[in-house]
Protein backbone atom coordinates (compact mmCIF):
# COMPACT_ATOMS: atom_id res chain seq x y z
CA UNK A 1 0.00 0.00 0.00
CA UNK A 2 2.89 2.38 0.78
CA UNK A 3 4.38 1.87 -2.71
CA UNK A 4 0.99 2.57 -4.26
CA UNK A 5 0.71 5.87 -2.36
CA UNK A 6 4.19 6.99 -3.44
CA UNK A 7 3.42 6.08 -7.02
CA UNK A 8 0.18 8.06 -6.97
CA UNK A 9 1.96 11.03 -5.40
CA UNK A 10 4.66 11.02 -8.02
CA UNK A 11 2.09 10.70 -10.81
CA UNK A 12 0.00 13.61 -9.53
CA UNK A 13 3.09 15.74 -8.96
CA UNK A 14 1.98 16.80 -5.49
CA UNK A 15 4.60 19.06 -3.92
CA UNK A 16 6.69 17.58 -1.17
CA UNK A 17 5.24 20.06 1.35
CA UNK A 18 1.91 18.22 1.11
CA UNK A 19 3.38 14.73 0.96
CA UNK A 20 3.18 14.37 4.75
CA UNK A 21 -0.62 14.22 4.42
CA UNK A 22 -0.25 10.96 2.53
CA UNK A 23 2.70 9.49 4.41
CA UNK A 24 2.24 5.98 5.75
CA UNK A 25 3.26 6.76 9.32
CA UNK A 26 1.53 10.16 9.45
CA UNK A 27 4.68 12.04 10.47
CA UNK A 28 5.53 15.33 8.85
CA UNK A 29 8.86 15.70 7.08
CA UNK A 30 11.58 17.67 8.90
CA UNK A 31 11.64 20.57 6.39
CA UNK A 32 11.26 24.28 7.01
CA UNK A 33 7.73 25.10 8.25
CA UNK A 34 7.88 28.50 6.50
CA UNK A 35 8.49 26.86 3.12
CA UNK A 36 4.76 26.88 2.36
CA UNK A 37 4.57 30.64 3.00
CA UNK A 38 7.31 31.49 0.53
CA UNK A 39 5.01 31.53 -2.54
CA UNK A 40 2.54 33.79 -0.73
CA UNK A 41 5.32 36.19 0.23
CA UNK A 42 6.58 36.29 -3.37
CA UNK A 43 3.06 36.94 -4.69
CA UNK A 44 2.58 39.79 -2.18
CA UNK A 45 5.89 41.36 -3.23
CA UNK A 46 4.90 41.16 -6.91
CA UNK A 47 1.49 42.71 -6.17
CA UNK A 48 3.11 45.47 -4.15
CA UNK A 49 5.59 46.51 -6.83
CA UNK A 50 3.26 46.12 -9.83
CA UNK A 51 -0.12 47.22 -8.43
CA UNK A 52 -0.09 48.86 -5.01
CA UNK A 53 3.00 51.08 -5.26
CA UNK A 54 2.22 52.61 -8.70
CA UNK A 55 -1.37 53.33 -7.61
CA UNK A 56 -0.13 55.09 -4.46
CA UNK A 57 2.30 57.14 -6.56
CA UNK A 58 -0.46 58.16 -9.00
CA UNK A 59 -2.74 59.09 -6.13
CA UNK A 60 -0.07 61.24 -4.49
CA UNK A 61 0.66 63.03 -7.80
CA UNK A 62 -3.08 63.69 -8.29
CA UNK A 63 -3.40 65.12 -4.76
CA UNK A 64 -0.45 67.49 -5.32
CA UNK A 65 -1.97 68.55 -8.66
CA UNK A 66 -5.31 69.28 -6.98
CA UNK A 67 -3.60 71.29 -4.24
CA UNK A 68 -1.85 73.42 -6.89
CA UNK A 69 -5.02 74.36 -8.84
CA UNK A 70 -5.33 78.14 -8.94
CA UNK A 71 -7.30 80.88 -10.69
CA UNK A 72 -7.00 81.01 -14.52
CA UNK A 73 -5.89 77.36 -14.80
CA UNK A 74 -7.51 75.41 -17.60
CA UNK A 75 -8.84 72.07 -16.39
CA UNK A 76 -10.49 68.93 -17.65
CA UNK A 77 -13.12 67.46 -15.35
CA UNK A 78 -13.74 63.76 -14.85
CA UNK A 79 -16.98 64.26 -16.77
CA UNK A 80 -15.04 65.49 -19.82
CA UNK A 81 -15.84 69.19 -19.50
CA UNK A 82 -13.10 71.71 -20.30
CA UNK A 83 -13.14 74.95 -18.37
CA UNK A 84 -11.16 77.78 -16.80
CA UNK A 85 -10.98 78.20 -13.03
CA UNK A 86 -12.33 81.61 -11.99
CA UNK A 87 -12.24 81.14 -8.20
CA UNK A 88 -11.00 78.64 -5.63
CA UNK A 89 -13.00 78.34 -2.41
CA UNK A 90 -11.50 75.54 -0.32
CA UNK A 91 -12.52 72.26 -1.92
CA UNK A 92 -14.90 73.96 -4.38
CA UNK A 93 -13.91 75.46 -7.70
CA UNK A 94 -15.86 77.96 -9.75
CA UNK A 95 -15.27 77.07 -13.38
CA UNK A 96 -16.17 79.03 -16.50
CA UNK A 97 -17.18 76.54 -19.19
CA UNK A 98 -18.66 78.98 -21.74
CA UNK A 99 -19.45 82.67 -22.12
CA UNK A 100 -21.63 83.74 -19.18
CA UNK A 101 -21.75 80.15 -17.86
CA UNK A 102 -20.03 79.37 -14.57
CA UNK A 103 -20.43 76.19 -12.55
CA UNK A 104 -19.20 75.07 -9.19
CA UNK A 105 -17.49 71.73 -8.90
CA UNK A 106 -15.55 69.79 -6.31
CA UNK A 107 -11.78 69.87 -6.60
CA UNK A 108 -11.81 66.08 -6.63
CA UNK A 109 -13.71 66.19 -9.96
CA UNK A 110 -10.66 67.62 -11.75
CA UNK A 111 -9.03 64.96 -13.89
CA UNK A 112 -6.09 67.07 -15.06
CA UNK A 113 -4.78 70.59 -15.32
CA UNK A 114 -4.03 71.50 -18.92
CA UNK A 115 -0.69 73.29 -19.47
CA UNK A 116 -1.09 76.95 -20.52
CA UNK A 117 0.69 76.50 -23.86
CA UNK A 118 -1.58 73.62 -24.94
CA UNK A 119 -4.72 74.85 -26.72
CA UNK A 120 -8.06 73.36 -25.70
CA UNK A 121 -9.54 72.01 -28.90
CA UNK A 122 -11.86 69.09 -28.30
CA UNK A 123 -12.09 66.69 -31.22
CA UNK A 124 -15.47 66.48 -32.95
CA UNK A 125 -16.34 62.91 -33.89
CA UNK A 126 -18.46 62.46 -37.02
Amino acid sequence: MNILRKTILSMLLIPSTFAFLYAADGAAPGGNPLGGLLPLIVIFIIFYFFLIRPQQKRSKEHQTMLAAVKKDDQILSTGGIYGTVTAVKGDVLEVKIAENVKVQMAKSAVAQVIPPNQPVTPEIVK
